[in-house]
């Protein structure tokens, strides 16, 4: 076995919920009037809510920051609380990963109040050593220090983790700051498939073949 710490994403890559995560965003934009391209959702997808709401803004979203925020968080709680559910094989596979000493992270865009209900009622929460929100960091994962941290926070170099997610941006800052990166198969970045292969050290369509890495 090759790693022994993992840091895993948590939308898009343990939970199959970029369709509400999209959803929810695209409805704010739809709302309000804002034009956006057709590369919104990989633009977004590393930047958390505050950076997402910045960006937003840049883009011509005029209202409140904490507005916004709120908004966001309201559309998407009964999905995360209730609703969404994990992908193929993921609790499987993470039990197995438990059972053979591995460590096993989050660190991901989604803030506590989606991210830690989600979990816990999936029965995954307890299953890793660290929940982390990008707000937890004060930045997003479009900074490589953020990966930087989260490993000293492990107490391991940025060499011995493995890296998982479904977002080439994520996956690319990653590399840069020095993991090793998995991409993740979702049909919300199919179409960047390509593009994650070349950037990544690996990349699965389902989360069985970690096992084998």
């Amino acid at each position: 076995m090759k790693y022994n710490t993992y840091l895993f994403d948590f939308d898009g890559t343990l939970v199959d919920s970029m369709p509400t995560f999209v959803a929810v965003m695209l409805r704010i934009l739809d709302e309000n009037n804002v034009d956006y391209g057709d590369d919104i959702v990989k633009i977004i997808t590393p930047l958390g809510l505050k950076g997402t709401v910045d960006y937003f803004v840049s883009i011509g979203l005029d209202r409140p920051k904490t507005e916004i925020v709120g908004l966001m968080k309201e559309y998407m709680l009964h999905e995360y609380v209730y609703n969404i559910p994990a992908k193929d094989n993921v609790v499987e596979v993470l039990k197995e990963l438990k059972r053979r000493g591995c460590h096993l992270n989050v660190l991901t865009a989604s803030p506590h109040i989606t991210l830690d209900a989600c979990l816990k009622r999936l029965g995954l929460f307890d299953m890793f050593d660290n929940v982390w929100s990008c707000d937890d960091f004060n930045t997003t994962k479009a900074d490589p220090q953020i990966y930087k941290a989260a490993a000293e926070k492990m107490g391991v170099s940025v060499a011995e983790v493995l890296f998982l997610d479904d977002n080439c941006n994520a996956d690319r800052t990653a590399k840069t700051a020095g993991m090793d990166v998995c991409g993740v198969y979702d049909d919300s970045s199919k179409d960047y498939v390509d593009e994650m292969k070349s950037v990544a050290d690996y990349y699965i369509y389902d989360f069985k073949e970690l096992l084998d890495i």
